[in-house]
Formats: C-alpha cells, structure tokens, sequence
C-alpha cells in the first residue's frame, strides 16, 4: 500500500503527546505493521546506556579490499554478537556497512565517537563493516562554489572506494559468512554524501556505477547529513531507488539542507533529495530537525530506533512507510559545525 503521512512534529522534553499526522507526534499505520509505528519515538533506557562514553568494541578482522597507487584501503568487519538475534520474522538482518565523515579531508574508520553503535548494532543481530576511502580534499582549502572540480573529484573517489568495497564484499562474502546483497549503507557528513551520491549513481545507472555487478542495489541506505552532488541541476531518480531514510539538522552549515552552488552545479541537501523521492513515488523517510546544524551527522546513537523502525520496515518488509517530519527536540546537543571547523577560515 502506498501511504503518505507528512508530519510537523515537535517534541516536548518531558512530556509527550501524540496526535495522527499532527504536530505533536506522529505515527504511520499499515496493515504490515505491528500496529503503530513511532515516527519520532522517545529515548529509552537502553537508550541511555548506549549514549554513554566506554562501551568499546574490536573488529573480527580487518581485510584490504583496495591499493590505489600504494595507498592501501582497509575495511573493519564487526561480526554479529554470538546468541544475538540476527533475524526479525525469518528474515535476516541486513549487513550494515558505514563511511565516516569529515569533510573529505580527515577522519578514520575506526573513530571513537561511532565505536559504541557499531557495539550496539552486533549485539542486536548485524554485521558491520566500516571502511577506509580516500581523502580528496586532504590538503586542499573550503571548497568554493566558483570551482567545483576538486569537491568533485572528492565525491567521486569516495564513491569508487565505496564501490570497491562493496565488490570485495561480494566476492569474499562466503568467507566472511554475509549477504553482500543485502547490504544498508550508512554514513555521516562526507560519508552521508558519499553513500547518498553511490545510491544516486546506481538509480541514474551512471558510469561510476558501472563497476558493480548487473543489477545490482544496496537494501537501504541512512543518510546523516549528506546530499547529492549534480551538475545536471536538482537531482532526479531514473528508477527507485533502495530505501533511503536522511536526517539532517535544517540550520547545517557545513552540509548544504537545500542547496550550496552556482547555477545548476551544487550540493544538494535533503530537502531537494527528499523533493525528488516523493515526487517519484518512492520509499523514503526524512527528517528535518529544527534548530539544529550539522550535530546531526553525530547522532547515530540518539537516532536508534528511527533506524531500527525503518530498516525492520522499510528495508527487510520492502515496506513505502514514509515519513516526512520537521523535529524540535532540545535533548539533542547543539555545537555549531561550519566549513571554517573542518578547513580552517
């Protein structure tokens, strides 16, 4: 069934109140469903536990899955925590594989801040593999919106590593005991845009693409401040894409919201992407969070069951449960990110 609820939500900090497709709080019904789902759900205890600082987690194994001219790529695989529950009504788990952040110009596969949702996520049932890609704009300035080529080559190479990454899976997949095609995306900032711009790249069957097995899709992707990078404009879908759920502070300053470009060349944020997936009809969840920038490239953690609603739904039962909600929610940490943080003024 093909349903659309569009929400304004904001979210007391004490006390919560629910109201249908209202302004309060919403829910998403369908026949699928184990009755309502929570389209902005409050913390809970486990919550808590897991927002703390100390819980650690050491990969399975780490494995080279590229060497672009000596600079060798590596992805940390995190298997499944033993006795956890790796399937939700017989269907499996997705892998979950993840693409830091940092503006393409640092950050590690491995940092500190996301180890405690890669240790949450083995417990509850998935693999997790988290990925090297290369740095293109390492030792350039901020990007301008006069030239556009070093940002570019930035994304694309990201999106060659990802792709070979994704093609190591696929031919080691045995080995490591996963469903490379069945595989959710996730990334933050520079990742966010990365992931984002390969699942474009696939539904646009552009040459980038061309690299991956015929046919072949991701089975959802999670967007946390990322966008689209065109030069054709506002972005467009050819065919649907895989399930897509982006979040994104509406105040962001370092990750365009809308746009940030010349003309029809730019950065496109969530509120054109969102556009062009309900304009196609698509399966998407998108949430737009009030007073808040590019924090929300950090809030994997606080985000919990929004990504667990929407890969139980939206990715393993194929489900268009789509939510497109407008969130005040003050429990979320406010430090402004600008482009100044990332490359100095």
């Amino acid at each position: 069934m093909n349903m659309m609820t569009k929400t304004k939500i904001a979210l007391a900090f004490v006390s919560i109140t629910a109201a249908v497709a209202g302004s309060i709080y919403a829910y998403a019904q369908s026949p699928a469903t184990d009755g309502l789902t929570d389209a902005y759900p409050p913390f809970s205890q486990e919550d808590s536990l897991y927002l703390r600082d100390g819980f650690v987690i050491e990969p399975t194994g780490t494995y080279a899955f590229a060497d672009r001219e000596g600079e060798m790529l590596y992805l940390d695989f995190y298997e499944a925590a033993e006795g956890s529950e790796t399937e939700i009504d017989g269907i499996a788990k997705p892998e979950i594989l993840f693409m830091f952040g940092g503006g393409f110009k640092e950050g590690e596969r491995n940092q500190a801040y996301i180890n405690p949702w890669f240790k949450r996520l083995t417990e509850n049932g998935f693999n997790v593999i988290s990925i090297d890609y290369r740095l293109g704009m390492k030792d350039m300035t901020q990007p301008s919106v006069l030239d556009a080529k070093p940002i570019r080559n930035a994304v694309e190479i990201a999106v060659e590593d990802l792709f070979s990454a994704t093609n190591f899976l696929i031919e080691n997949q045995e080995e490591l005991g996963i469903n490379a095609y069945n595989i959710v995306l996730a990334g933050c900032s520079a990742g966010a845009i990365t992931v984002t711009q390969g699942v474009w790249e696939i539904a646009n069957d552009r040459e980038l693409a061309q690299v991956l097995p015929e046919d072949f899709n991701y089975a959802g992707v999670m967007s946390f401040a990322g966008a689209i990078l065109s030069f054709q404009g506002k972005p467009k879908f050819a065919q649907a894409p895989c399930p897509m759920l982006l979040c994104q502070g509406k105040d962001d300053k370092a990750v365009a919201y809308k746009k940030q470009g010349f003309m029809w060349i730019g950065i496109f944020g969530t509120h054109y992407i969102a556009k062009a997936l309900a304009d196609g009809g698509y399966n998407y969840r998108a949430y737009r969070f009030e007073g808040i920038g590019h924090e929300i490239a950090e809030c994997q953690r606080e985000l919990w069951d929004i990504e667990m609603d929407f890969i139980k739904n939206n990715v393993m039962r194929n489900m268009p449960l789509i939510v497109d909600a407008s969130v005040s929610d003050p429990r979320l940490e406010i430090h402004p990110i600008d482009l100044d943080d990332i490359y100095g003024k």
